[in-house]
């Protein structure tokens, strides 16, 4: 029912419309209230100029004229009182429903100033028509005019005139009778006019002659045309008994009737302020009422801003009763209880929903494995912190900030898209950040319009089984073959001993194969050696160590067997550069890594034409707050093609090595709680980068921040 009683509402004319607009936008109500101004100035002069012009001797003007000069005089200044009135609607209102109060004022004053204005020419017109004679009919119209005895009897019979005529003097004297009212028998008009004629041509008014029973006299209607009007009356009063009696209502009529120019103007003002007090009047009603009224409404306007800025608490204090108003009041109080309630429902639902996405945004973000969103059509709609450090690192900032549903799973992981497209649940993939190549276990599981994809960089886990798994072979190699080294070198001294003095022959070929076999079991002690120390290298014991000064005799050694190479340190070389480590360890992984430089240096100089190469080595210390980096460079022959295997065990491009010098590196590294990176110089060589923390003991429980920088190690 409502909706149909929406419905059922006419809506505002569009061209009314944009008239308000365009009122609004030129001010056409301040246009108009200058217009009427000038009009309402322009009557009154109007006016007084057709007042004080007039011809003399006071006689009235005509009633159409002097009916006019009101209604037009009446017109613009009842307008200005309206637009007064609009004027103090708007004020009273305060904008909030000023409409309103225009629409009651100018509604009100409307029905005050129509029949206002409407009575006030009515009674004007009556009353100038009622003050004028005989002498403005015949201006006007015909004594042959059917009409004219029913006008004249209309004149003559409120004022109780007895006999009356129209008489008319001839140039001869004689007077001819041209209209009769009344006239009884015995009574001649002509007779008395023709005694009387010369003296109301002599220029008194009227003529009279009375006795007890009966007044006669003789007014000229036009001397000019010598038209002349005839009246008596039988008099029953005391006041007509006397001639002296008529004679003075004659002299009051003449001085009434010398004043009816003065009497039409005051008549005239009096019905102007009278129908402008009725206008003022309807225009203070329609104020009081439109207050009255409108105040609900205007608290209803301001407790409904009130509830659309999110106050669903206001209520309405005014009128509750049994009238349209007060159904309004308790419908909008019912209103905003349903919507406070419907609203706290609202906020404690999504408070709740608040805190179940915080505790899963919390639980999401705290997983080390990665966690990703896609819809159906591929578009990535979330990713925690882990997937995008790991996949969007290679667009720059570290793999921070947004981007989700303009990016696709395609376009960052073909082979999980692969996999998607494939309908496969689960899987192992390969994935280059870089120059690194990462191992991912990805796990698929499918949603309503999408897919949630986990993934977990096992890269790391992989390499220490495969360590584990090495550790393991060097040890058990180390243990089967270190045992028969020592008996072959005992025997191989006993027989040097025992049968070399009889030997004649060949002696120092036995010589030579005797010590073959002695530097060959030295060499493979060597590499047993090699394979304990990788298979069981002790725990670091941390102390407080200066890593400047076992830089600097890392790099003399290194200095005092390679005089051919040139050496330089650089970077914090000012001062202590205090950090808790193993002193061994720390010398054994930097002797490593330098003597891997020089054999790459060495090896660039065998094969290098230039006359004038010279190998050099740059060895750079930097200290931050949490780690020192020691970077080692070489112009050596470079890093071999499958780099991302140099520091598994037992992978080497030398001819005599074990492939186990960089892997108890990284080791020791990695017991340091720190990380090892490779890369190519521009100019040719390598760039070796060693990181420690300061404290490893404890960063033990910290997440390592080099794991996403270790590019080049693996």
């Amino acid at each position: 029912m409502a909706s149909q009683a929406f419905s059922s509402s006419r809506p505002t004319p569009r061209w009314l419309r944009r008239f308000v607009v365009a009122a609004r936008r030129s001010n056409v109500f301040f246009l108009l209230e200058i217009f009427f101004a000038a009009a309402f100035l322009a009557m009154v002069a109007s006016t007084w100029l057709t007042f004080s012009e007039a011809p003399p001797g006071g006689q009235s003007l005509p009633s159409r004229q002097v009916a006019g000069l009101l209604v037009g005089t009446l017109v613009p200044a009842m307008a200005l009182l309206v637009l007064l009135g609009r004027r103090m609607a708007i004020r009273r209102a305060a904008g909030s429903t000023a409409r309103l109060h225009v629409r009651l004022v100018f509604l009100f004053s409307l029905i005050a100033a129509v029949p206002t204005l409407l009575v006030a020419g009515f009674a004007a017109f009556l009353f100038q028509s009622g003050v004028g004679d005989m002498r403005f009919y015949l201006e006007r119209g015909s004594l042959v005019n059917e009409a004219f005895p029913n006008y004249y009897r209309y004149q003559a019979e409120p004022r109780d005139i007895s006999e009356s005529a129209i008489l008319q003097a001839m140039p001869d004297g004689t007077v001819r009778t041209a209209f009769l009212y009344g006239v009884n028998e015995g009574t001649e008009p002509a007779a008395f006019a023709e005694r009387f004629l010369d003296r109301v041509r002599r220029g008194e008014p009227v003529a009279i002659e009375g006795s007890e029973g009966r007044i006669e006299a003789l007014a000229p209607i036009d001397r000019e045309s010598g038209i002349y009007l005839y009246n008596s009356r039988t008099a029953q009063a005391d006041s007509f008994r006397s001639w002296q009696a008529a004679t003075n209502i004659s002299t009051a009529y003449e001085a009434l009737t010398l004043r009816a120019r003065a009497l039409q103007l005051r008549f005239n003002l009096a019905l102007f302020f009278v129908s402008l007090g009725l206008v003022g009047l309807a225009v203070w009603f329609a104020l009081r009422f439109a207050d009255r009224q409108v105040e609900p409404l205007t608290s209803l306007v301001v407790a409904a801003r009130e509830v659309g800025g999110g106050n669903f608490a206001m209520r309405v204090d005014g009128r509750t009763g049994a009238d349209e108003i007060g159904l309004l009041n308790r419908a909008f109080n019912r209103m905003t209880a349903q919507l406070e309630k419907q609203t706290d429902a609202l906020v404690s639902a999504n408070r709740q929903l608040d805190e179940r996405r915080d505790f899963i945004e919390a639980v999401i973000e705290s997983v080390s494995a990665g966690v990703m969103s896609i819809d159906a059509r591929g578009r990535i709609l979330l990713m925690n912190g882990p997937a995008k450090r790991l996949l969007l690192a290679n667009e720059g900032g570290q793999g921070e900030g947004g981007g989700e549903g303009e990016r696709t799973v395609h376009s960052l992981v073909p082979q999980i898209a692969a996999m998607v497209a494939g309908g496969l649940e689960q899987g192992i993939v390969g994935y280059s950040k870089g120059s690194e190549l990462l191992t991912l276990a990805v796990k698929i599981a499918p949603e309503r319009d999408g897919h949630v994809i986990t993934f977990e960089d096992i890269t790391r886990q992989l390499l220490d089984q495969r360590q584990a798994a090495w550790s393991d072979v060097a040890r058990r190699i180390a243990h089967e073959i270190k045992n028969p080294l020592t008996p072959i070198q005992l025997a191989t001294e006993r027989l040097k001993r025992r049968y070399r003095r009889q030997i004649l022959e060949d002696g120092e070929l036995f010589d030579e194969l005797t010590d073959t076999i002695k530097r060959q079991v030295g060499d493979l002690r060597t590499m047993v050696d090699e394979f304990s120390s990788f298979a069981r290298l002790p725990k670091p014991v941390f102390r407080p160590e200066d890593a400047l000064d076992l830089t600097r005799q890392s790099l003399f050694l290194q200095e005092v067997g390679h005089s051919d190479i040139d050496y330089r340190l650089s970077g914090d070389i000012e001062g202590p550069i205090r950090i808790q480590c193993d002193r061994h360890q720390f010398g054994q992984a930097l002797t490593n890594v330098l003597k891997n430089a020089a054999e790459a240096v060495e090896a660039e100089a065998a094969r290098s034409s230039a006359p004038d190469y010279r190998g050099r080595i740059d060895v750079a210390i930097e200290a931050g707050p949490d780690s020192i980096s020691v970077a080692v460079e070489d112009n050596g022959v470079g890093l071999p093609k499958d780099r991302e295997r140099i520091v598994e065990p037992y992978v080497t491009t030398r001819e005599r090595g074990t492939g186990l010098g960089l892997a108890i590196v990284n080791k020791i590294v990695e017991e340091h709680r720190g990380d090892m990176q490779f890369s190519v110089r521009p100019e040719g060589g390598t760039r070796v980068t060693l990181r420690f923390a300061r404290d490893p003991g404890r960063a033990h429980d910290a997440p390592q921040g080099g794991d996403e920088q270790n590019s080049d190690k693996r």
